[in-house]
């Protein structure tokens, strides 16, 4: 019997369902793929914020990784939040041996609003060991200024730093466009691939507190996409419109910020 089309998170869970592994596994479902999940941290967190935090194991995040790869056919995964140096070691040292094909990258260093989630430490080792593992590398605003030490303030210096990018190591990249409150002018992301060719994609922008798990489930299509065969670019299309129709069409789930809404993705 052929297999179901299968692909990986390998991230944090939000006991909120917004963000982390749960917006991957419902990208994942939206796009029609089954998804696997190895889990590196977990939250007790709602639509307020964060109250609590628990990373796991080392050893229990290689196991995950050794008894995924004995069993199933994995084509495509994608890595989330990887909370300190153990983890990121550890992730680096599975994932090559566990050969689970292309990993997209979502390097979760800085919030959409610019709050650093990574100890300094734990950066540096992550642009050394995680993104020369990336066929896609996705960073939002603030965290490609961060790998890249630059400011970006014009569609030029953009372009420049995803260039910058994959001198890491990052066969393509994906710098997500900046969100302000109150904007009007639309949203666009800046794509360099690995043969060099470029684009622009733009969406309008949604004035919405729904967009947690944004980036998350960005990640997760195009992991998803690949899994199925597609091309690199088809796949970061694909993401950029399922993402913005699931945007587009919030939910009311929680008192402050709310999901994106991924079934409105799956009607796309």
């Amino acid at each position: 019997m052929e297999q179901t089309i299968q692909a990986l998170t390998i991230a944090g869970h939000d006991s909120d369902g917004s963000a982390g592994m749960p917006a991957d596994l419902h990208a994942f479902f939206a796009d029609q793929v089954y998804g696997h999940g190895i889990l590196t941290a977990a939250v007790a967190g709602n639509s307020h914020g964060i109250y609590a935090s628990q990373v796991m194991p080392a050893e229990f995040i290689a196991k995950q990784f050794e008894v995924l790869a004995a069993d199933f056919q994995i084509r495509a995964a994608k890595t989330g939040m990887l909370a300190n140096d153990e983890v990121i070691n550890v992730v680096a040292d599975s994932y090559d041996e566990a050969k689970f094909g292309p990993l997209v990258v979502d390097p979760v260093i800085i919030t959409k609003h610019g709050a650093m989630l990574l100890e300094q430490s734990a950066y540096e080792l992550f642009r050394e060991r995680i993104i020369p593992l990336a066929t896609v590398l996705t960073p939002n605003f603030f965290e490609a200024q961060k790998l890249t030490g630059k400011e970006l303030a014009t569609p030029a210096e953009i372009e420049a730093a995803a260039e910058e990018l994959q001198a890491l190591g990052a066969k393509n990249v994906v710098i997500k466009g900046q969100h302000v409150a109150g904007q009007t002018s639309p949203v666009k992301d800046f794509v360099r691939l690995a043969d060099q060719t470029t684009f622009w994609l733009t969406q309008p922008y949604v004035p919405t507190d729904r967009v947690n798990g944004t980036g998350d489930s960005f990640s997760a299509i195009i992991a998803a996409e690949l899994a199925k065969g597609a091309t690199v670019a088809a796949a970061i299309r694909r993401a950029n419109e399922l993402v913005h129709a699931a945007i587009a069409n919030g939910l009311t789930v929680g008192h402050q910020y709310g999901p994106i809404n991924h079934w409105a993705a799956m009607t796309e």
